[in-house]
């Protein structure tokens, strides 16, 4: 950290700013602090001359939403979103909160590489991060030396796109943006755009680094950089040796055979990220360092606090120097390391651009006027000569940074060489693209490593390609083609401009997220100019017998390939309810809809508007069972064709206006749920001299029983009426063979009814043959939102307070208690065989013996907690375990508790940016099971 500057903004909305905490190309971090509330944060403020680019602001606010869709875990949920048309173009941030940490390259800088453990806790909590993202079918782009931060409980990650990892970014003129990444992969080398092994590959370099202190392609000549990175095995010699085949994997060239993002996280840690991590995992000048950066930003809170504050700003200013004092070390121990990998800054890969519809060569570059020329050879063997304008251009402010000897940066040490302005990648230039300033070449300063010159890589048509803007050769110099280095043009998707035209093509989650080939050698985007991100639907199984999946190594925490995966339309409504059908049939309802879903292919099949808002999709003999709002429909399984219909009207006739609720509970060809009419009964005759009182409206409420294959109801007995409109909601929470065991919802208890409870809840009780009303119970001092379940026996198991018991149902006798996490609760627990499965909101799953109560084993998800407890599902078979809350599905043994696997996407957004944060639910289905996560499902093979 260092104190303030001059020109640094003081406030960001309700947060005052006390330092500077980061730079970077794009943005500044500050360490600021809301007065109101005592909140500290990291304030992200888009550098001003760069923040009034339209281009870059459709892109800050892209990742941005990325960070959300993003929030938890490994990543600070964000605080507030600064509106930078109320505050002036100048203004763009974000924030989110402060969480004390050291950037990577800081880190080796005063410690040195790091030991093993650490770097499994590291590369694990990374790969969860791109584990969600690359679920959603996104790239990140985002990892970088000074992007991950090392926490005291784990790493963070705080770039989320090409602009956060930027190395440099210069807002240019005519409203374009130059941007650089400082990484090249394999697959850009060859000209092919950038996917989700990119990732994995520079997770890679970044693993390498933090284990070795310095990257694995750093040996030969600077000028074959690319060559190095696209032919040559990396140098792993120094990566410790139970580590060195993971890394190497990521480092593959071909990125068909590196590991996925999920197997790396099982790989490198099992127990997930934050389980190894506990307890501590910094070595200990880190973890000095980290405690002595809180310590200082107390202090600089305290100072603010302090009456003079006001008054005192240049005191303040002197504590934050002493911030960044205050690590020993750190301002000259930091290894120089460049950005990411060798020749980042100028090597491209050869990729064709379209600008306004017109396919533009790859070794082509725009002149004035919109005519396309192309690059005169070079002769290689002349080095480059700088050109003047490279130290008059460093003297604006153009958004970009200068060298920091608290930099670090990938593949390279020493001071940063002036670096080539040279533009390499662009996007959707103007029609007439304003002349730009001549391009400089590097210098090489005796004494520092070489820069990189750009490679020639294949696609292009050499080393030197012509003349480029205003007839100048893209070096920098003249016409003559000498010196320059001309790289071809790749393109980098930007977010959609606000208000589309309708009509327009659909952003899709993907679409919103993808980025193309990296801009390893700048990019120029267009101010005006709008990149049309890929529309339509995720990826649909459309063959009756889907290609098998490519083989892959089988880890244990890796999930394994979905059989199929099936995104509901977004042109749609979302889905409301979700059941299976005989193993044949995933039948979606939604408000305008029930769809149905070849449980074989991931195929759709039939859609049915007469079952919109239905629930429940029970075998009815051959026949699919959809209970609606108003009406009760027999499907065909084939086509969804309505076979039998029952409207409530016609079938319950003396009950006028029945209003059915949600089903209570199902057993074999028997629904139970409950339903309400209104009645009017009349006032009495009023006595003599006395006014006659009106007639009074009554809701009465019924519980039924119905067969869905006789279609024949079989009992109703009187139930207490619920909170208005009426109707009780009821779920059957044990069957035996002689009765049922009913709750009723605490949301539709009327006031009487609780108060009556004195705050405990209370379980019903019918005969099955009869629907009489056998009893009502109370047990111990479970509440009404307690988690509770039963057995064919006549055992309950309810959540009391932090612990679950059981009971005698029969008799309401305490058997056993099991003490669960201080501060926690349980949820509701499932049956299965042998054993209780627990679930707590701490995120503990367990198994209890039903009949003694000893814990066989208890283990914890390794997500942060985030709601109530997870829910429960066992496998057809009874041998795995599923526990889904709002982070992801964990997949156990159910015998022993052994932690299979797990499984994250990244959430769902809408065209205009909105996030959808929908829990996780799992279905089991013969060998499957159907994760489903909003408008997403996929199906897993499972024991």
């Amino acid at each position: 950290m260092e104190a303030l500057r001059s020109e640094d903004p003081r406030r960001f909305g309700r947060f005052t700013v006390l330092a500077r905490f980061q730079e970077t190309a794009s943005a500044v971090r500050y360490v600021a602090r809301d007065a109101g509330t005592g909140e500290t944060a990291v304030i992200t403020a888009a550098r001003p001359a760069l923040a009034a680019v339209p281009a870059f602001r459709r892109r800050f606010e892209a990742e941005a939403r990325t960070a959300e869709r993003l929030a938890g875990g490994w990543v600070a949920p964000p605080l507030e979103t600064g509106d930078g048309e109320a505050e002036g173009a100048e203004l763009l941030w974000t924030a989110a909160g402060y969480v004390p940490a050291l950037p990577l390259a800081d880190a080796i800088g005063i410690a040195g590489p790091l030991p093993e453990r650490a770097l499994r806790i590291l590369g694990a909590g990374i790969a969860e991060i791109l584990s969600r993202v690359h679920a959603g079918g996104a790239v990140l782009q985002g990892l970088a030396p000074d992007t991950v931060l090392l926490a005291g409980d784990g790493p963070r990650l705080t770039a989320f796109g090409p602009l956060g990892a930027a190395a440099t970014a210069e807002a240019r003129p005519g409203g374009q943006l130059s941007v650089r990444l400082g990484y090249l992969t394999p697959e850009q080398v060859a000209g092919k755009e950038a996917g989700a092994p990119s990732d994995l590959f520079v997770l890679g370099l970044l693993l390498a680094y933090a284990a070795t202190g310095t990257t694995p392609f750093t040996e030969g000549p600077p000028e074959e950089a690319a060559r190095r990175i696209a032919e040559a095995d990396p140098e792993l010699d120094a990566v410790p040796e139970e580590l060195r085949a993971l890394i190497a994997g990521c480092l593959a060239k071909d990125p068909a055979e590196r590991p996925t993002a999920g197997t790396v996280a099982a790989e490198l840690a099992l127990e997930g990220a934050a389980g190894l991590a506990r307890g501590g995992w910094l070595p200990e000048r880190l973890a000095a360092a980290v405690a002595e950066q809180e310590a200082r930003v107390r202090a600089l809170e305290g100072a603010w606090e302090a009456p003079a504050a006001a008054d005192s700003v240049p005191e303040v200013a002197d504590a934050a120097t002493e911030v960044a004092d205050s690590v020993p070390g750190a301002a000259d121990a930091v290894p120089e390391v460049a950005d990411s990998v060798p020749g980042a800054a100028d090597a491209v890969p050869a990729v064709a651009d379209a600008v306004h519809g017109h396919a533009v060569p790859g070794d082509a570059v725009p002149q004035e006027g919109g005519a396309v020329g192309t690059r005169a050879p070079a002769d290689p063997r002349v080095p480059p000569v700088p050109d003047a304008s490279a130290s008059a251009s460093a003297t604006h402010d153009t958004g970009a940074i200068g060298e920091d000897r608290g930099t670090t940066r990938f593949l390279n040490t020493g001071p940063k060489p002036p670096r080539s302005d040279r533009a390499t990648t662009q996007l959707a230039l103007p029609h007439q693209p304003p002349p730009l300033p001549a391009v400089p070449a590097h210098q090489h300063t005796h004494g520092s490593p070489a820069p990189y010159p750009a490679a020639v890589l294949p696609g292009s048509a050499g080393p030197g390609s012509g003349q480029g803007i205003n007839g100048r050769s893209s070096s920098g110099q003249g016409a003559n083609g000498q010196g320059g280095t001309g790289g071809p043009m790749v393109a980098l998707p930007l977010p959609p401009a606000p208000a589309p035209p309708s009509g327009g093509p659909a952003l899709d989650r993907r679409g919103l997220l993808t980025v193309a080939a990296a801009a390893v050698g700048g990019l120029v985007v267009g101010g005006g100019a709008v990149a049309v991100i890929g529309g339509g639907e995720s990826a649909v199984a459309t063959d009756a017998k889907p290609a098998a999946p490519k083989p892959r190594r089988t880890l244990p925490g890796q999930p394994p390939e979905p059989r199929w995966i099936y995104a509901h339309p977004s042109s749609e409504s979302a889905p409301l309810t979700a059941a299976l059908w005989q193993d044949r049939l995933l039948v979606v309802t939604s408000e305008s809809q029930a769809s149905a879903v070849d449980l074989r292919t991931g195929k759709r099949v039939w859609q049915r508007a007469d079952a919109a808002d239905g629930q429940a999709a029970l075998a009815a003999g051959d026949l699919c069972f959809v209970a609606g709002p108003t009406e009760f429909l027999w499907l065909a399984p084939k086509d969804g064709a309505v076979v039998h219909r029952l409207r409530y009207a016609d079938g319950f006739t003396d009950l006028p206006g029945l209003q059915v609720g949600r089903l209570a509970g199902h057993s074999g060809t028997v629904v139970w749920f409950t339903g309400s009419h209104t009645v009017t009964v009349k006032a009495p005759k009023p006595k003599k001299g006395k006014k006659q009182e009106p007639d009074k409206k009554v809701v009465q409420a019924h519980l039924f029983a119905y067969d869905i294959v006789r279609r024949a109801e079989l009992w109703r007995t009187p139930v207490p009426a619920g909170r208005a409109p009426g109707t009780p909601l009821y779920r059957v929470v044990a069957e035996r063979p002689a009765d049922i065991l009913v709750r009723q919802e605490p949301s539709t208890l009327t006031p009487a009814d609780v108060k009556a409870a004195k705050g405990k809840g209370s379980l019903r009780c019918f005969d099955r043959e009869t629907g009489k009303l056998r009893w009502t119970k109370q047990y111990g001092t479970a509440g009404p939102n307690a988690g509770i379940a039963g057995d064919e026996s006549g055992i309950l198991y309810a959540s009391v307070g932090a612990d679950l018991q059981s009971f005698e149902a029969d008799t309401t006798k305490p058997l056993w208690r099991v003490t669960g996490t201080e501060g926690s609760y349980f949820g509701t627990p499932l049956v299965a065989g042998p054993f209780v499965h627990t679930t707590e909101r701490s995120q503990q799953i367990g198994a209890v013996e039903r009949e003694t109560g000893r814990f066989v084993w208890r283990r914890s998800t390794e997500v942060p907690v985030i709601g109530g407890a997870p829910a429960l599902t066992v496998s057809t078979t009874g041998e795995t375990l599923f526990a889904a809350d709002a982070a992801q599905v964990t997949a156990f043994s159910a015998a022993d508790g052994e932690r299979l696997w797990k499984f994250q996407d990244i959430g769902v957004a809408d065209p205009k940016g909105e996030t959808l944060n929908a829990p996780y639910r799992a279905l089991a289905s013969g060998a499957n099971v159907i994760v489903q996560r909003a408008r997403s499902f996929y199906a897993f093979p499972v024991a």
